[in-house]
């Protein structure tokens, strides 16, 4: 996803440039916050908003280009409007414009569907908003909420299992840099004794019903199962967020030892069989997993949630 702020401006032509492109049905105003009493008004117009960001503007005299405009916009198709308000939302925030008054407005007038964000350069204290390193701070922040700098402080093996652990925080990325993310991925070096003490926790607690939740809460590992849609998971990946790494479920325990209870470790009880409850599965995407042997089956599946083994919070 491409972020671009532009130039400042004396004057909030942003606000009347994106009232014409949704006069023109070319766009669509998707959120209006933070200008106080102003929207408990029905009909506003785009001088109202102006008046307001002027007001506003006004408390830092010194401030001689107070207009912050800014687009964000997407490959294609690949986010639809509503996720690129709510990116461009939290995109404000950690700019530091989550506090200021802002219109975003979805243009759907090119072939990449894009937003456009206008706000004031001076918050409500009269103080500037900073602008220090803006522009490289303005990718960089839309790469932690769409998700990519959490996930590439993990360790993987395939592009399958940087999407596992964008889905477990539920983040909205979709577009990485794949030669960051190859590169990523080819300097990956397994740590066998930390697949041995995986397996040594699972063989230790899979006689739990509960097991796939007791080991996210409890340790910070979540099991995500994959199944053939309304089948029995087949297999499934081990995501340890304590120690940020993912592993092929074959390459720790086996599932069907995970979930056998004839197999049984000495000082383990077995539970009957009825009680040994398979978990439902979670259903990956349609990413590119051909190198994960545990989810080659599931290429193309749409992604779907029931009874989650899964116990992250979306």
């Amino acid at each position: 996803m491409f972020v671009k702020i532009f130039k400042p401006k004396a004057a909030f032509s942003g606000v009347k440039y994106n009232s014409r492109k949704i006069d023109g049905n070319k766009g669509q105003l998707m959120k209006v916050a933070n200008f106080g009493p102003l929207q408990s008004f029905g009909h506003l117009k785009p001088q109202d908003y102006i008046n307001y960001l002027t007001a506003l503007a006004a408390l830092n005299k010194n401030v001689k280009l107070p207009q912050f405009h800014a687009v964000i916009s997407a490959k294609g198709k690949s986010y639809d409007k509503i996720t690129l308000t709510a990116v461009a939302e939290s995109w404000l925030k950690e700019i530091g414009y989550g506090s200021q008054p802002y219109l975003i407005v979805f243009h759907h007038d090119t072939d990449n569907n894009h937003v456009h964000l206008v706000s004031a350069r001076v918050d409500r204290e009269g103080r500037k908003i900073s602008s220090a390193f803006e522009g490289l701070n303005a990718q960089k922040s839309m790469n932690k909420v769409l998700g990519y700098e959490k996930a590439m402080q993990y360790k993987f093996s395939t592009r399958a299992q940087f999407f596992m652990i964008m889905e477990s925080f539920n983040y909205p990325g979709k577009d990485p840099d794949e030669k960051l993310l190859q590169e990523k991925i080819a300097n990956y070096k397994p740590v066998r004794n930390h697949a041995m003490q995986l397996r040594s926790i699972l063989i230790q607690n899979r006689h739990r019903t509960d097991l796939p939740g007791y080991l996210k809460e409890t340790m910070g590992i979540e099991l995500i199962f994959h199944a053939a849609e309304g089948k029995k998971p087949y297999g499934y990946s081990i995501i340890d967020h304590e120690q940020k790494e993912v592993f092929k479920g074959s390459e720790v325990l086996p599932l069907r030892e995970l979930y056998n209870s004839d197999a049984v470790s000495p000082g383990e009880s077995s539970l009957p069989a009825e009680e040994k409850i398979m978990p439902s599965a979670d259903y990956i995407g349609p990413v590119a997993i051909a190198d994960d042997v545990d989810d080659q089956q599931i290429h193309g599946m749409r992604r779907r949630r029931q009874k989650r083994a899964r116990t992250n919070t979306r």
